[in-house]
Formats: C-alpha cells, sequence, structure tokens
C-alpha cells in the first residue's frame, strides 16, 4: 500500500454486501436472484440509490459471470475451480465493477478487499487484491482482446464475447435457423445482456394503464412506466396492476381470445405457479362468464397463485395435484387448458440470468419428459371441441415444436394444431414479425425473441382436441 492509497474499509458498502449475499446464495444454495433480492433489499432498508446500485451489480456480474471467469483465470494465473467458491464471487462482483461500470476502481478494489476480509482467510485477502489490481491495470477492451485469443473455436468465442455457455448459443442458433434467421443470432445474445425495463399489466376489466405509461406494441393490456416506483403503483391498485412480461401476457390471451367464451366454459390453469397468466385469465374469464381452476403440484408455489389472483373477482380454485394426472383424474372436464410448463427458463435469460449458468443439456432432456407427460395429461382433461396452450418459456426446439410434433404424432387426429401465429396476431396491437413456420397440416407456433419483439423468448402452440373424440387416449 503506498502512502497516497486509503486504507482498505473495514466495513463493506449496503449495497455491494446485499450483491454479494445474492450471488453467493445463487452458487451456493441454487438461490433465485430475482426472489432473493428484493428481500434483502428491503431488510437492509435502502434507498433508491444504494437499492439501484444493488440491482445493477447483482444482475450484471449474473449475466456476464462466464466472462468474468475467463477474465479472474488469466488474472490469477489458475483454473477458477481451484479459487474458494467465496473469494470467486467476491472476483466476480469486483471484475463487474472494474470492466463495466463508472465505479472508481480503487472504490471496487478496496470494497472487495473488504468483502474478502469478512468471509476469506488472510492469504484469500491478499489475493484478492493482488488478482483484482491486476484487472484494473488494463482497459476492459484489452481485456476482451485476450479473452478471445484464448477461445478455442468460433463457438468458445461467442461464447465468451456474450457470456452464454456454448450449449446455450447453439440451441439458440438451432431454433433462429428453423425461421431462416441464424444471422441474428449476435443480437439475440446480445439483447440478452441487456437489462429489461420492468413490464407491467392492467388486468382487463380490472384496472387501465395509467395515464403517462408507454403502452407495450403488441399487448393490449401491457405497459411500462417511464419513472418511478413500479411497487407503488402495484400497491394503489391492490394488485390490479401488476409486473408481467409481454410475452407472458400473449402467451394466456392466446387461450382466453382462440375463440369465442361461450358462457360456463371451465378454464384450467395445469401448472399455475406462481400466478401470473392464471390472473390474467381469471380477469378474461370473468369478462365472459367462464371459471377458471389453478393448478399446481408445489405448496409454496400454489399459495403463491393464491395471493396472485386474490384481487380477480369470481371463486379461482386452486388445487394441488400432480399435471401429469390430471388427465386420468379428471378426464375430458375442460374447455380450455393452459400448460405452461416448466421448463428450463432459457427464454428469460434477461430477467433471470443465473439459469444460463445452471442449467445443462442434460436439464432439457429431463424436462421434456416431464414436458411431454404433462401434454398428454392436458389432452385427456380436454373436452372434445376443447383447446388447450402449450407454453414453455424456452426456444429449445426440444421443449418447443419436439414436444408438440412428438405428441401430435401420438395423438394422430384428435389433435389439430391450430393457426397460433394468426391467433396472436389477431390479439397484437402492432403486427409481430413471425417467420413463417408451418407444420404439414397448416397449423403454426409461435417463438416470441427478446431482440425483435421485446419480450421473453416466448412459445406457445395451440391444439384443439376433436369435437368426435370419444374417452380418452
Amino acid at each position: 500500500m503506498t502512502p497516497t492509497q486509503a486504507p482498505p474499509p473495514s466495513t463493506v458498502q449496503p449495497a455491494r454486501r446485499i450483491a454479494y449475499d445474492v450471488l453467493a446464495a445463487v452458487s451456493n444454495d441454487d438461490a433465485y436472484a430475482n426472489l432473493l433480492l428484493p428481500t434483502l433489499i428491503a431488510r437492509a432498508a435502502l434507498n433508491s440509490a444504494d437499492a439501484g446500485l444493488a440491482t445493477e451489480l447483482t444482475y450484471g456480474t449474473l449475466r456476464l459471470r462466464g466472462y468474468y471467469d475467463r477474465v479472474i483465470a488469466i488474472a490469477a494465473g489458475r483454473d477458477i475451480s481451484q479459487i474458494d467458491a467465496g473469494i470467486l464471487d467476491v472476483l466476480r462482483l469486483g471484475a463487474h465493477q472494474l470492466l463495466a461500470t463508472r465505479v472508481a476502481p480503487h472504490a471496487a478494489v478496496n470494497e472487495s478487499v473488504a468483502l474478502a476480509r469478512r468471509v476469506g482467510s488472510r492469504s484469500a485477502v491478499g489475493f484478492t487484491n493482488g488478482v483484482l489490481r491486476t484487472i484494473s491495470r488494463s482497459t476492459p477492451d484489452e481485456w476482451r482482446e485476450r479473452v478471445l485469443a484464448a477461445a478455442k473455436n468460433p463457438d468458445d468465442r461467442l461464447a465468451a464475447d456474450f457470456a452464454h455457455p456454448a450449449w446455450i448459443l447453439r440451441a439458440f442458433r438451432q431454433a433462429l435457423a428453423l425461421e431462416g434467421r441464424a444471422d441474428e443470432l449476435e443480437q439475440l445474445l446480445a439483447a440478452d445482456n441487456e437489462a429489461p425495463r420492468v413490464n407491467l399489466i392492467a388486468l382487463p376489466g380490472l384496472a387501465e394503464v395509467p395515464e403517462g405509461a408507454e403502452s407495450n406494441r403488441h399487448s393490449p393490456f401491457g405497459f411500462t412506466l417511464s419513472g418511478g416506483d413500479p411497487d407503488a403503483a402495484i400497491r394503489h391498485e391492490n394488485g390490479r396492476l401488476r409486473v408481467q412480461d409481454e410475452g407472458s401476457q400473449l402467451a394466456a390471451l392466446a387461450l382466453s381470445r382462440v375463440r369465442p367464451t361461450t358462457a360456463g366454459e371451465r378454464w384450467l390453469d395445469l401448472c399455475a405457479g406462481p400466478g401470473g397468466k392464471t390472473a390474467l385469465l381469471g380477469a378474461e374469464a370473468a369478462l365472459s362468464g367462464a371459471t377458471v381452476t389453478a393448478n399446481e403440484l408445489v405448496p409454496a408455489r400454489a399459495q403463491l397463485v393464491r395471493r396472485a389472483v386474490a384481487p380477480v373477482p369470481g371463486d379461482i380454485t386452486v388445487t394441488e395435484l400432480d399435471g401429469t394426472q390430471v388427465g386420468e383424474l379428471q378426464p375430458e372436464a375442460w374447455d380450455r387448458i393452459l400448460v405452461d410448463a416448466p421448463c428450463t427458463g432459457l427464454g428469460a435469460l434477461r430477467r433471470r440470468p443465473e439459469a444460463r449458468w445452471r442449467k445443462t443439456a442434460k436439464d432439457v432432456a429431463d424436462l421434456t419428459v416431464l414436458q411431454q407427460s404433462l401434454f398428454l395429461s392436458a389432452f385427456d382433461a380436454l373436452k372434445p371441441g376443447g383447446v388447450m396452450a402449450y407454453v414453455t418459456c424456452s426456444p429449445h426446439l426440444a421443449e418447443t415444436r419436439g414436444v408438440v410434433t412428438d405428441a401430435l404424432r401420438r395423438l394422430g387426429p384428435a389433435a389439430e394444431l391450430l393457426d397460433t401465429a394468426r391467433v396472436v396476431q389477431s390479439i397484437a396491437v402492432e403486427s409481430l414479425d413471425l417467420p413463417a413456420v408451418d407444420s404439414p397440416d397448416g397449423g403454426t407456433t409461435v417463438q416470441l425473441w427478446p431482440h425483435r419483439h421485446g419480450t421473453d423468448a416466448m412459445f406457445i402452440a395451440l391444439i384443439a382436441k376433436s369435437p368426435s373424440t370419444g374417452g380418452t387416449r
């Protein structure tokens, strides 16, 4: 330490401490940053400036974690697997401040050293200081050149540059190529690394888009606020305004508006947690005389559904059944069913960036078995002539068209893939750029994209059950 340098602080600034605590919980306990961060911010009673800093440090570090790991490995002269997990998260947070924010380098280093003193040994404190000072001596552009020069092949170079695992970018490329748009891959990867604006919905029939808000391009009920606290607006409207991505809104509306509703129809949200789409379906049902039941296997998530639908008029029943058994338990009982299937979440990497480092290609194989079971169970539970929507927040072809194609092959003429693109276009305020990807029977599916539509990468397929179908499979 030179005479002109201030000694490292003995305590850590609250925003940085909270950011670190979230990173550590994500690394060690598979925590979800979008759930934990608001809780910690509220508990610490941070002011708006510190809350904003904690949010930027948390999500910025999580988005680019893979890139920072490569920088750290070069600066440390060792593989990151040889670095203690707690100190590695300190280094990631410090690297983000040095390479992607306007935080003064000495502040980034000194605060990180104070964090290392809190979670590591004396030798780890010196190691942290040395690595971060090494990083601070080169510009972000110089570090990018070094990282890319060390890449093993073109896909590894893309993976490094855009901080996505190579298996994910290959899956994205395949999905875009199906639309003839493989050249949009870098735009998509870049969009995943941009902080999205908080998107909200005014539940139809219950609230209006606030004056001065910016209406969504596509959803008739969605909007963003130019400033102010979204939570304050939500509290003022007692949940009739709520946070919801525009793509999620379109997915639920595709089912509720696929055809006119007959009073007395019974709708089921098969995998309802945490309940955002259920609330929208409930608001739509209340306007048309339908009733909604929400099913969620996990009790804690079922409780989230109950809270989500509390502001919606009518009696929305919440059950806790295994969705793969609903078709057997309730055969041909429902007019419309939403299957918002558990998935990798690769379509929401802007909002849940840790998913890119948490999921693996093996997870896809495991999930598609569950998705197929849920699809077929829902079809069995559908009345003859009824309609179901199969939805995932993932563009991975195995989770989207793969599941739909396999299910339709098994169901034969009893199932018809509808022109989903036409339905979604009829809902959208502005026309959506949806390249035609037809199926042999003339039906279509819809894949939304962050870079093209400004939404999460939601997949939507509408399937009708033949009116003449008797019994289940």
